[in-house]
């Protein structure tokens, strides 16, 4: 079963401020864990924002606004979303062992939405808008949030963003970018 929905990804990678962290942890268990409370802190995030956790993989979060249920504000829920976890972030380093910083992606589009396989079953997203989420964020920078330029075209409210500028994204080619700061209040 499977759905096309108009809507805005998000995906956020960790990065350990000590590069040798994930290669040296004591025990998978101390990663584990680490990564278990900060993505139990972006659930609690993705709920209060109104965006759907689609999965993890490894250390990476991927959540959608606008599925299951068709929002006009699913960028806006994106961007807030996305402002939430750097603060969960700096939270996270006043207290932990182990500080971390992340890097987030969000676009904007359709995609295909569904349930695949006969056992053990794996909700998922396909289509360009996931592909170019991922890019946002492998191409961007440790402690911000770079955006499409769908989703700065699909922000019903105003946020301060930065021009980055035109960039050659893999697979892609080139793309003009954005970094969102904040909401404008």
């Amino acid at each position: 079963m499977s759905a096309v929905y108009l809507l805005s990804v998000a995906r956020q990678r960790l990065l350990s401020t000590s590069k040798r962290f994930w290669r040296t942890a004591k025990t998978a268990l101390v990663v584990v864990g680490v990564l278990n409370d900060l993505f139990t802190r972006f659930d609690q995030i993705a709920e209060h924002r109104g965006l759907e956790k689609i999965k993890t993989i490894g250390d990476c979060y991927m959540a959608a606004a606008g599925l299951p249920v068709v929002v006009a504000d699913h960028a806006d829920r994106a961007a807030h979303m996305s402002l939430d976890m750097l603060i969960a972030i700096q939270d996270f380093n006043t207290s932990s062992e182990h500080p971390l910083n992340i890097r987030i992606g969000i676009s904007s589009g359709a995609a295909v939405a569904g349930i695949i396989g006969k056992t053990k079953f794996l909700y998922d997203l396909w289509g360009d808008v996931v592909n170019t989420a991922s890019r946002m964020e492998s191409h961007g920078t440790a402690g911000r949030i770079q955006i499409s330029d769908a989703t700065r075209q699909a922000l019903i409210h105003p946020f301060s963003l930065e021009h980055r500028g035109v960039i050659e994204v893999k697979g892609k080619g080139e793309m003009s970018t954005w970094f969102l700061n904040s909401p404008v209040k």
